[in-house]
């Protein structure tokens, strides 16, 4: 097995994987408390199509009732619900949970906002689905729960590792590498943090659809540099990588919106889901070097050579699953 065959191993990876798939959007369930025993509620899951969506409900203490009738909607392909709830001495040392949590594959983060402006952040899960509302919340707990929200938002974000895949076949030596993963890493930490602040505001579908065309754009770069004919992405990656990063923040922002960020902690929670990306980035990059380098010792031992030909596979591949969401993409517009 040579570099080409373990690539195509891998894109069948990304054609299987979404089949069974984490829900890399996470259900979000916000409490503001008006009053020392006063919340409005707000619930946001995941739409699977018009007029559906995933059966994930709240479960609150036993010393809350509501107090308004809730009201709900459809909006971006998400389920919103809005109400007021009121819980005898207030949600503190009370246990919130998530009916349904346990037998689906994504997660749900919960956000309390204290009337002192304080908040706490906790991220449920299949196997932790409920938790108990603290007296107070800190910034390391913060800091986890937007970390690992980021590894997972890159590792579920297909789209985003292919572009990754396609630089890692285009650029050829360790220094360019690391020079051209660097571009693209500073770029989308640039807009990632414009966006979330507010600072600069991109519509999200032309942004999804212009991500997966950069995709198209550097596979066929790949074809392209392969027939003697270098084009822009193999004389200049570290440019091309730069550019397209600017726009897959705009994609990370996206993600991070749908589930906010502390008031109280805005640094730290943009810090951290940026690290958890760039460690979900580091971990897929660190693995498809490493399956390479094994490929590569299996065909010397073997004597395993693949056609002249298996090298289009990977990059017509590659271009194929981004046209694909290129069209999917601008259809939704």
């Amino acid at each position: 097995m040579n570099r080409a065959l373990l690539i195509v191993h891998l894109l069948l990876a990304f054609v299987a994987t979404p089949a069974a798939a984490h829900e890399v959007r996470p259900g979000y369930l916000e409490f503001r408390q008006t009053a020392d025993d006063a919340y409005d509620v707000f619930w946001k899951v995941p739409g699977l199509g018009e007029n559906l969506r995933l059966g994930l409900y709240p479960e609150l203490p036993a010393t809350c009732r509501s107090v308004s009738e809730p009201r709900a909607a459809m909006v971006n392909g998400a389920f919103t619900e809005r109400w007021a709830i009121r819980c005898a001495g207030g949600l503190a040392q009370g246990r919130i949970g998530i009916k349904g949590l346990s037998v689906t594959m994504t997660d749900v983060l919960v956000r309390i906002e204290r009337l002192d402006g304080t908040a706490q952040v906790t991220r449920l899960t299949p196997s932790a689905a409920s938790f108990v509302v603290e007296a107070a919340s800190g910034a390391m707990q913060i800091a986890r729960t937007y970390l690992v929200l980021g590894m997972e938002h890159i590792l579920g974000g297909f789209d985003h590792l292919l572009f990754v895949l396609a630089l890692l076949i285009l650029v050829q030596g360790v220094r360019r590498l690391i020079v051209t993963v660097t571009a693209f890493t500073l770029a989308h930490s640039i807009t990632l943090a414009g966006a979330t602040l507010g600072f600069v505001h991109v519509p999200g579908p032309p942004v999804e659809a212009t991500i997966a065309l950069s995709i198209v754009f550097v596979a066929a770069e790949i074809v392209r540099g392969r027939e003697s004919q270098a084009g822009l992405t193999q004389r200049f990656p570290w440019l091309v990588a730069f550019v397209f990063g600017l726009l897959h923040g705009f994609g990370f922002a996206g993600a991070l919106s749908e589930v906010g960020l502390p008031q109280t902690a805005i640094p730290v929670a943009l810090l951290c889901f940026n690290v958890g990306v760039e460690i979900g980035q580091i971990l897929f990059i660190g693995c498809v070097i490493a399956s390479l380098a094994l490929a590569r010792r299996v065909a010397r031992r073997s004597g395993v050579q693949a056609p002249t030909w298996a090298w289009r596979v990977p990059p017509y591949a590659i271009g194929s699953f981004a046209m694909f969401w290129v069209i999917q993409r601008v259809a939704a517009f």
